[in-house]
């Protein structure tokens, strides 16, 4: 793990990978014990130290059209959020989930998956535009209610007039020719235009989602010497028209795949990936501990750009893991943000309880025999996930600070993590993913002052702790539980 010195919330000199030389500490030994084994832990947070890295804040996807359930097809139905949801559902989104409730802002990003849920076309077919009236006014309204910095913009397909198949599902590019080349970057920053003068602003590009995949909804695959082709000749005009826009690849698989390999290969192409991403549907956040993400990354930042559980199985372990995913990215990795799959899903899609934060009723599902609870143009959260991202929504705001913790052994089921608000007050999170005893933190916070907790679960959203005094603090967190401490001066 890498130590980060830099004391401004710049997000240039972060995703430049600007880490230089501070107090060091190593690591305790890594552990995998049982619960039975573990029952407490003592851990120090070491606010004494450099600071370790700025977490810029976190990101969500944002279904603003349809897809087939399960996946499957793109269909003709106009149907996508916040354009189905009322006036006071679409407000009652962007307060309680996307600003998570605080009065000001809470997610930073949003995922717009171009060439899927934004797929309108002009009549040559090279140019996005939208789909339905107002589709991307109604995305920058939203962005802006939400407050929202911007969209990470990136594309499941050119479209399809750049494609070799004429469609927005699979195929690849007509021609890699450097012309050819060079007309669909410009293409590319129409559609940025496009968005930008409806009132969307541009915080990250990315050329390609998982560009080896072959689906049933759009795609386009590239080998890597054609992603190499396309990124080396795409990206400086990205970056030349939104200079101040995070460039990412490959959003799949970052520096290690093909394709990834392929732009590290090329020092001119090398030059404008801002950051490597990563997708880790289903993944069990032990992989944090062991993966390997970072020593290909040519100091370059990682993260994960996607997560979500690929089946619909309800379980507290999934909501304990969640958190603890967005957790180890960043106290192992130092990745500066992460993000789930979608806020809502609609009620008609098979894949929703795995995919999303909540659900919606489209006008056109009249079936209330799922979420019979949902009306028409209304929403809901999914308690699953939802609870086990709000708390980092809520607690964690855009340029907070993590410190080291030392911890007397590291376990995989009960994980800490430590930042300063940019106000400059003390938070930290605790998790216990034991399904059956509870587990007590013993911490050294370095401070007087008494601490508010909030706790969540499968069930429990925000739920209000007695307040404790440090410096010296226990905690007992019941199993699968996650908890947030925040210092009240």
């Amino acid at each position: 793990m890498s130590l980060h010195s830099s004391h401004g919330p710049s997000r240039r000199s972060i995703l430049r990978g600007a880490a230089v030389a501070g107090a060091t500490t190593a690591l305790s030994p890594m552990v995998n014990l049982s619960s039975a084994q573990a029952a407490s832990g003592s851990y120090a947070i070491r606010y004494d130290l450099a600071r370790q890295q700025t977490i810029l804040g976190l990101g969500f996807e944002i279904q603003s059209d349809s897809i087939g359930s399960g996946n499957n097809g793109l269909p003709d139905t106009v149907t996508g959020v916040p354009y189905d949801l009322t006036a006071s559902e679409r407000t009652r989104f962007y307060q309680q989930m996307l600003k998570g409730g605080r009065s000001d802002r809470g997610f930073r990003y949003c995922r717009l998956a171009m060439g899927l849920y934004f797929r309108g076309t002009d009549p040559s077919k090279k140019f996005m535009q939208d789909r339905y009236p107002g589709q991307a006014a109604l995305l920058g309204d939203m962005i802006q209610q939400a407050g929202i910095e911007g969209a990470a913009v990136e594309y499941w397909s050119p479209a399809p007039g750049w494609k070799s198949n004429g469609s927005y599902i699979n195929g690849s590019l007509a021609s890699f020719e450097p012309a050819a080349l060079s007309a669909l970057g410009d293409a590319m920053i129409a559609d940025l235009d496009y968005l930008a003068a409806r009132g969307v602003p541009i915080s990250m590009w990315g050329l390609q989602n998982e560009p080896g995949m072959r689906a049933p909804y759009s795609a386009c695959t590239f080998t890597g010497e054609q992603y190499r082709q396309a990124f080396a000749a795409i990206a400086p005009k990205i970056k030349a028209k939104y200079p101040h826009a995070m460039i990412h690849a490959n959003s799949w698989d970052g520096w290690r795949g093909p394709w990834g390999q392929a732009v590290k290969a090329d020092a001119d192409a090398l030059r404008y990936v801002d950051a490597w991403t990563f997708h880790h549907e289903d993944k069990n956040s032990d992989l944090q501990f062991s993966g390997d993400f970072t020593s290909g990354a040519l100091g370059k930042p990682v993260f994960c750009n996607e997560y979500e559980y690929m089946t619909n199985e309800i379980s507290s372990y999934r909501t304990v893991n969640t958190a603890q995913h967005i957790m180890n990215w960043m106290v192992f990795h130092d990745a500066p943000t992460w993000f789930w799959l979608h806020a809502l899903k609609p009620t008609t899609n098979a894949e929703a309880p795995g995919f999303s934060l909540g659900y919606w009723r489209p006008p056109h599902d009249q079936d209330f025999t799922r979420f019979p609870d949902v009306p028409v143009g209304h929403w809901k959260f999914n308690p699953m996930n939802w609870n086990a991202v709000a708390g980092f929504v809520k607690y964690m705001p855009w340029d907070s600070v993590r410190y080291m913790v030392d911890e007397s052994t590291r376990l995989k089921d009960q994980r800490i993590m430590a930042w300063k608000t940019p106000a400059g007050k003390p938070v930290f999170a605790l998790t216990n993913r034991s399904s059956t005893e509870p587990f007590t933190y013993t911490i050294d916070t370095q401070t007087s002052q008494a601490f508010n907790g909030r706790r969540y679960g499968l069930s429990t959203n925000d739920k209000a702790l007695p307040p404790i005094t440090g410096p010296e603090l226990s905690v007992t967190v019941p199993p699968m539980s996650i908890e947030f401490w925040f210092g009240t001066s």
